[in-house]
């Protein structure tokens, strides 16, 4: 199946796009990738994480360095994102990933995209509808089917960050633009506003709630979350949030695996998330994160609340913000693509920014072609870009990542 998606073009003029200075290579303060990276012995080790949270970009550049792949790392960053940037990566939300990973004999097998949308209830009630949770499932399903680290392994440095994180400027944003609003709900207005006012970047961001329900993720799996005595407990913390979920809601959520859009740009084939909604205003309310590791295994993930901070208010007792349901609010595109040979990884990009995203996706993956990786896309779009000229596995030393200049994620890998 092609699509205009990969219509890449000509019609763009690659070069006369703006920002296309190269970003310094410092890991606070940028948004570029350093240079090569160790892992606990000293070794050298491959591989890029990339995401619109610098925080969570570190995550998975360490578990790159722990030895795992980029599914576990993609996981690990999800999970991670869901602390600290809960705005639009939220244990209650959704997403989507692009996935293509290589099989037990090393060979790279072709993308699939994994879909799990926070989609609506079996009946919408409450004054303030939710979206039924799956991120979690999602990201335990490409830890499990993709993986080779443990399941505790992509969730405990999110524990951790629950425990204690500094608030990011990312999620700074995000407060100033729902401003005062959020704190009408108490469990929200603990978390962001523990002294009555909204915490500024660099504050110290403490989740109790959610880091016990990380836990429960990390020592029961996925049952433990979906189902038993905690989804029981969930679902009536939902409705006392005015969310109208129930178990059965939980129950049935479950990811999918999807073909993707394929196509070629280049001499190379395409692919990219069969995601099409009708085109939204500029609220941010999606984030994107990816992962390449030294095999070319290469996982691009993007998530949302379907609103900023979803419904505005989190399960007392859980930590876990709400996303809006789908019947409130339209969910916002999850684009992501990448660009490939049979044996090799060559560019991956994933575009944020509501209406501008596929074409965020799309441009980004086009400059990335072209040797401009760093360029920029059209507002309202943002794209995180991993590129590869030489192509991986073999032509390492080629590669280079950049999250979106105008944002305030992080790329983090090195050669």
């Amino acid at each position: 199946m092609h699509s205009r998606f990969f219509r890449l073009a000509a019609a763009v003029s690659l070069t006369a796009l703006s920002g296309c200075a190269m970003l310094s290579h410092q890991i606070l303060g940028t948004n570029a990738s350093p240079g090569p990276s160790q892992n606990g012995e000293g070794q050298t080790v491959f591989g890029y994480a990339v995401a619109d949270e610098p925080q969570a970009a570190l995550v998975g550049r360490q578990v790159l360095n722990q030895g795992g792949n980029a599914a576990d790392a993609a996981a690990a960053e999800g999970f991670a994102m869901a602390v600290t940037l809960p705005s639009r990566a939220a244990l209650g939300g959704g997403g989507a990933c692009l996935v293509r990973m290589p099989n037990a004999q090393g060979q790279l097998q072709p993308p699939v995209a994994l879909m799990f949308p926070a989609g609506s209830p079996a009946a919408s009630s409450g004054d303030r509808p939710a979206a039924v949770p799956t991120l979690a499932r999602g990201l335990l399903a490409l830890q499990a089917g993709y993986g080779q680290l443990s399941q505790s392994a992509v969730i405990v440095p999110a524990e951790r960050l629950a425990a204690s994180a500094q608030l990011s400027p990312v999620l700074e944003t995000d407060l100033q633009v729902v401003g005062t609003a959020l704190l009408a709900d108490p469990s929200a207005a603990a978390v962001f506003a523990p002294n009555g006012t909204l915490l500024p970047a660099g504050a110290n961001l403490a989740q109790p709630d959610l880091a016990a329900t990380l836990e429960v993720l990390r020592t029961q799996g996925v049952q433990g979350f979906y189902a038993g005595g905690y989804a029981q407990n969930f679902a009536a913390a939902a409705q006392e949030a005015g969310g109208g979920l129930t178990a059965q809601d939980l129950s049935s959520a479950k990811p999918r695996i999807e073909t993707p859009v394929f196509g070629t740009a280049k001499n190379y084939s395409t692919a990219a998330l069969p995601v099409a909604t009708p085109a939204m205003e500029t609220l941010p309310a999606s984030a994107s994160f990816m992962a390449l590791d030294k095999n070319g295994g290469v996982v691009i993930c993007v998530t949302s609340l379907n609103n900023l901070f979803g419904t505005g208010r989190i399960a007392p007792g859980t930590g876990v913000l709400l996303a809006a349901s789908p019947h409130s609010n339209p969910a916002p595109d999850l684009a992501a693509a990448m660009a490939y040979t049979d044996g090799t990884f060559r560019a991956a990009a994933s575009g944020t920014g509501q209406g501008g995203a596929a074409e965020a996706a799309q441009i980004g993956l086009a400059n990335a072609l072209a040797g401009h990786p760093a360029a920029q896309v059209p507002e309202p779009g943002r794209a995180n870009v991993i590129s590869c000229p030489g192509g991986v596995p073999g032509g390492e030393r080629s590669c280079m990542a950049v999250a979106d200049s105008r944002g305030q994620g992080l790329a983090v890998g090195g050669r």
